[in-house]
């Protein structure tokens, strides 16, 4: 039976592959590139070196995760990312869906890990593209500047192999370690995200205030020694 691709290349409101800002940005990215697998390849670079992933925004609702915010503020994490990269797939006729994963050691700042309250980041985003008869992990959270910082190789994608963080850093010490995966999907699971989040992260509120701290330099903090 063929996989019905369709729920994949519609545009949602949160993976808004119609909106002129992500045509213009997707168009922009993949340039003259005409093959399916390099124009997703130059999607995820552009969404990963492009927007800068902030820990602190954590607008779980359709306007703080739709495409064209990311787009807007020059930032965003790792499940509005993943959504922006879905967008840009599809509104050139890519298949994409949106993956999610607990995992542990995720990238952190000590504002974090104390909101937090456990080393467990649920729902981690990535996104699932499907180029070449079949489908591709991608995950283009962190952005290339970011990595230098914590001293993590930076994740490169070549569109034909899953493209997912590493269990150690460049140093050796552990890194990320995926323990469930959550399923894909052609929309963010917002009712169930943030359910989960109010569960296991009591103290951190997940409405869009925390928006205004100021992630990057309690990352200058993090990574001074």
């Amino acid at each position: 039976m063929t996989e019905d691709l369709k729920p994949f290349l519609q545009a949602g409101p949160t993976v808004q592959s119609d909106d002129d800002a992500v045509v213009g940005f997707a168009r922009r990215a993949m340039g003259t590139e005409t093959r399916a697998v390099d124009q997703a390849v130059l999607l995820y670079y552009a969404v990963r070196d492009e927007v800068r992933y902030d820990g602190y925004d954590l607008d779980i609702s359709v306007e703080g995760l739709c495409a064209r915010r990311n787009l807007e503020l020059g930032h965003g994490w790792c499940i509005s990312k993943a959504v922006l990269l879905a967008a840009c797939c599809r509104a050139i006729g890519i298949p994409a869906r949106l993956g999610y994963a607990d995992v542990r050691n995720h990238l952190s700042t000590r504002k974090m890990r104390e909101r937090m309250g456990t080393d467990i980041f649920f729902w981690h985003g990535y996104t699932s593209i499907f180029l070449d008869g079949g489908w591709v992990k991608a995950t283009p959270a962190f952005n290339l500047e970011l990595c230098h910082k914590f001293r993590l190789q930076p994740l490169d994608f070549n569109g034909k192999e899953d493209s997912l963080y590493h269990p150690f850093d460049l140093e050796g010490r552990r890194h990320m370690e995926y323990v469930h995966e959550r399923g894909e999907f052609a929309e963010p699971p917002i009712d169930r995200i943030r359910k989960t989040f109010r569960r296991e992260y009591p103290n951190w509120q997940i409405s869009g205030q925390d928006i205004a701290e100021d992630f990057e330099s309690d990352v200058a903090i993090e990574t001074a020694n």
